[in-house]
């Protein structure tokens, strides 16, 4: 068998959890199968049963086209150039709707089975308006019409099975639960503290770390908001780059420089880190943070959780089929508004309850060590991305009985 995906993310060029899944699932899939990934870049790999190949769009000119359309048309043009040349896969998967419109091609030109993983949902990122502009009402209508084609569509969490049953015309027997997963042996508690010192965390004071995108999905301008609150002795680690516009980047930066004006022990570190360093900020952090206001999955948590730290996050989406509440971490209930369910209703109350969190916890050492070790043996026992790429096999061959 063998199975081609078509994906925006690929080493080295990674910024969201679509990117890390797409990577690992590759990888373990290459044990079982012939794997060949497409992706936006510049990459060019070959290994026993992977071969990667990039695809950099350097042949559109946009100079005069308005700034949010243009990644709109780019994107498209990028999924045309991937079913170039040989499509020779048994079935072709695709993840994130970036990618979505050259599954759609393949299936259509080379009548390939098609099976969409839904990382996340557009009809649930309203707020993506604002980096698109009219663009979002394009990338939704490639995502629809993407899902309902499909011959199976891999949701990553039950919470977001649901998401597609509401929002999409699909027949549930085509919807398969599979989790996301984590490389268990490289996931791990590390003694290195290399990154601490260069970023400038004090090794004798406790701290709460946040990894993530600035986006209003991720809910870093929540968690700023909440460091009024947190006990002052607690280092705040904010590891949060790629801004998705730069009117969410300016907001950032105001709300940073503002609680810094009276507390000096918030570390924001604005760059995507590679993942060695990542490790080591989990493994050294008192208490992890993932205030998201959607998350279909929230792979963070499962990285933090491998690398034995207590979680608080919000309670929304597949986060609360992740983080058990009491056991690896604490979930914080996160009142949504009814218009627009991508918002707090009362923002100024999720930020006090997430610092009520997390001040807990830090002062609670006991309990953390004991959520430590929950969380490691919880990943351990259903986040295992050898089981899951074994899932997945077993889906494609059910398509092509």
């Amino acid at each position: 068998m063998k199975v081609l995906f078509y994906t925006k993310e690929y080493p080295p060029h990674v910024y969201g959890g679509a990117g890390v899944h797409v990577e690992y699932l590759a990888a373990e899939l290459a044990k079982l199968m012939e794997v060949e990934v497409r992706s936006f870049g510049d990459q060019d790999i070959k290994e026993e049963h992977l071969r990667v190949l990039g695809f950099k769009n350097e042949t559109l000119t946009l100079e005069h086209t308005r700034s949010e359309i243009a990644p709109i048309f780019k994107t498209l043009l990028t999924c045309i150039q991937m079913n170039g040349g040989i499509v020779d896969a048994d079935v072709v998967h695709c993840h994130t709707w970036y990618a979505q419109f050259a599954g759609i091609l393949s299936k259509l030109c080379y009548g390939t089975p098609l099976v969409v993983t839904t990382h996340s949902l557009e009809p649930l990122r309203p707020w993506k308006a604002e980096q698109l502009g009219r663009g979002y009402q394009a990338s939704s209508w490639i995502e629809k019409t993407a899902i309902e084609m499909a011959d199976a569509v891999i949701a990553v969490s039950k919470e977001t099975k649901e998401d597609v049953l509401k929002h999409f015309d699909v027949d549930e027997n085509k919807i398969e639960v599979i989790y996301n997963g984590i490389n268990l042996e490289q996931y791990q508690t590390t003694s290195e503290t290399s990154a601490l010192d260069k970023y400038g965390i004090d090794k004798t004071k406790p701290y709460v770390l946040f990894v993530g995108r600035i986006t209003r999905q991720k809910g870093i301008i929540h968690l700023v908001n909440a460091i009024n609150y947190i006990n002052p002795d607690v280092q705040v680690v904010l590891c949060a780059g790629a801004p998705d516009t730069e009117a969410i980047a300016r907001e950032m930066k105001e709300k940073v420089d503002s609680v810094t004006e009276n507390r000096k022990n918030v570390i924001w570190i604005a760059d995507m880190l590679p993942k060695s360093e990542v490790i080591q900020l989990y493994s050294h952090a008192d208490v992890f943070c993932c205030p998201s206001i959607y998350e279909p999955f929230g792979i963070i948590n499962i990285e933090a959780m491998a690398c034995s730290t207590a979680v608080v996050a919000s309670s929304v989406g597949g986060i609360k089929e992740v983080v058990v509440d009491g056991e690896t971490g604490i979930l914080v209930p996160l009142e949504q508004e009814t218009i627009a369910p991508f918002e707090a209703a009362n923002p100024e109350q999720f930020a006090q309850d997430l610092a009520a969190a997390i001040n807990s916890l830090m002062d609670d050492p006991v309990l953390r060590a004991k959520m430590a070790v929950n969380g490691r043996k919880r990943v351990e026992d259903y986040f295992d991305w050898s089981a899951i790429a074994k899932q997945t096999e077993e889906l494609y061959k059910s398509l092509l009985k």
